[in-house]
């Protein structure tokens, strides 16, 4: 299974055909979504199957897909923040609950806005260490670890309108974690949320809410990245038909989740995340991966 580079760019899905990009699509819009690492998930798929890495500029662009479902299914909350923010600013009103939750959305972005940006050059590069399936496996244990300690030690108590400034930094510094691939946006931001004490179900919204503006920077940022690179057109529709297939499977993604997160715990993701690192570690140590 061989890399496809542009301009130093890892684009291996222009190697593969619709069907294969169908299938990485429905994968990569689940998997996003959920705490379990998409970046993992288009690691391991590809080579369990023989084909080619699709690259990290894949993972990235589809940030898009899973943007497009978050503000589909939150569209009600996204609604009213943006209106009632801009309301409160024309008033003054800086204590208005729907301006500081804007103001917190904001706040979490930065750090890894300024992260993402001082590490684009590792991330995208060809052959990026951080790719590795074996860094991949041990992310997946640390941030399993990580979830069951917040599921055994905090209350989850809490609601999205409880949320204090202080809470949105402390989630927007645990979504830096997700340039580990492995780690994933939704399973840090989840975790440092229950870390806080929120109920499941508020801090799977609460994470979804705060990644906005960071899910949107990292899909634009790769399409103007792409689009320097001057890729192949038949690499543009291929990528396209990707976003469009895995919008629907994030959207299906994030209405099974707080679903689920409104009457279990998140214990299944936690076993699935061991399992699935210790396998990645496992398999590579055995030759059975690379």
């Amino acid at each position: 299974m061989a890399n496809v580079c542009s301009a130093g760019l890892d684009i291996g899905f222009a190697s593969l055909d619709y069907l294969q990009i169908g299938f990485l699509g429905i994968v990569q819009g689940i998997t996003e979504l959920l705490p379990i690492s998409s970046t993992a998930h288009m690691r391991i798929v590809p080579a369990v199957l023989g084909w080619h890495d699709p690259g990290s500029a894949f993972s990235a662009a589809m940030q898009l897909a899973a943007l497009a479902a978050v503000v589909s299914y939150f569209w009600r909350d996204v609604s009213a923040v943006t209106t009632g923010s801009i309301a409160a600013w024309k008033q003054r009103d800086f204590n208005s609950p729907m301006f500081r939750l804007a103001v917190a959305i904001i706040l979490a972005t930065i750090p890894i806005g300024i992260a993402g940006l001082a590490l684009s050059h590792v991330l995208n590069a060809c052959g990026s260490p951080l790719r590795s399936l074996s860094v991949i496996g041990w992310s997946c244990i640390a941030m399993a670890i990580l979830l069951a300690i917040a599921e055994l030690a905090c209350r989850h108590r809490r609601s999205v309108d409880e949320m204090r400034l202080r809470d949105a930094l402390i989630v927007g510094i645990a979504q830096v974690g997700a340039l580990i691939p492995g780690v994933s946006r939704s399973g840090s931001t989840l975790t440092a949320a229950l870390f806080l004490n929120f109920k499941r179900e508020e801090a799977a919204r609460f994470s979804f809410l705060l990644g906005l503006p960071a899910i949107a920077l990292a899909g634009l940022k790769e399409l103007a990245v792409l689009l320097h690179a001057h890729i192949p057109l038949q690499a543009w529709s291929l990528l396209l038909f990707g976003i469009v297939v895995a919008s629907l499977s994030a959207f299906c993604a994030i209405w099974g989740l707080m679903k689920f997160l409104e009457r279990f715990s998140t214990w299944p993701f936690i076993v699935y995340r061991a399992a699935l690192g210790v396998f990645l570690l496992v398999a590579v140590s055995k030759g059975f991966l690379q």
